[in-house]
């Protein structure tokens, strides 16, 4: 549980911050003690996080307005990082969009691209970036937001489907890189979350049939602890245990 839970002393990034999933991690990583780098591009979002920090009364945030497509600017922000802390504990990389929930023929080519850029090339981007200073923690840990299309592949959700299968890809690669580090780099699927994606993926679904974003939160946060053992797993919020890998039979 995040309320035993201490991350005092520790330095944070949160993509994604200004609201949804990534908005409750903040605040829970914040609660437990973390300075908290909280990015997004919405700035009345990540004020309004900041404001809930600082009235909780533990942890502090930092607000870092920027929009990922902005590929040097994620390049700017790991030397910032490194200038003012000498290095990064946790990176939480959550930002992520839909795009179109479609048939693949009927994709447009702009809609793809930007589904590719932000899910997967700043993800990628950011993790270079940040890669050198969680490996200057003596505890550092990776979480890699992902979700359940990844594997189940549905019909009309191929770009969001397969850009979570890149990131996933990439973790597992950047896991197997560190395991004889201190760093532990893990998936999480938060699952069917009552989030503005959801309801966009789901027009028609009841969202107070799905959990609230800050009860995800909660199960994902202990991904953070120094205490955390496991690397290179998909962590189900939904069932709150890490799952493995399986190739293809």
């Amino acid at each position: 549980m995040t309320s035993s839970l201490d991350l005092s002393g520790r330095v944070a990034v949160v993509t994604g911050a200004s609201r949804g999933i990534g908005y409750f991690i903040a605040k829970e990583l914040a609660a437990a003690g973390a300075h908290v780098i909280a990015v997004a591009r919405t700035v009345g979002g990540l004020e309004e996080l900041d404001d809930q920090i600082k009235a909780d009364g533990r942890g502090q945030a930092t607000l870092v307005p920027l929009d990922l497509t902005d590929m040097a600017g994620i390049d700017r922000l790991g030397g910032a990082i490194h200038e003012r802390w000498g290095k990064l504990d946790i990176l939480v990389a959550n930002a992520a969009i839909l795009g179109v929930v479609s048939p693949i023929g009927h994709v447009e080519a702009k809609t793809f691209e930007k589904v590719m850029t932000i899910n997967v090339t700043a993800t990628w981007r950011l993790i270079r970036s940040v890669d050198p200073l969680l490996r200057l923690s003596d505890a550092g840990r990776a979480i890699i937001m992902s979700s359940n299309a990844a594997h189940s592949a549905r019909a009309f959700w191929a770009p969001y489907a397969a850009s979570k299968a890149a990131v996933e890809t990439m973790m597992r690669s950047w896991a197997h890189e560190t395991e004889s580090l201190p760093l532990r780099v893990n998936a999480a699927d938060p699952g069917a979350t009552r989030t503005a994606m959801r309801a966009q993926a789901m027009p028609g679904e009841d969202p107070e049939t799905l959990p609230h974003p800050s009860e995800i939160a909660r199960r994902i946060v202990p991904l953070a602890s120094p205490a955390l053992k496991e690397t290179g797993l998909i962590f189900q919020a939904k069932h709150n245990r890490f799952v493995a890998y399986r190739q293809p039979e």
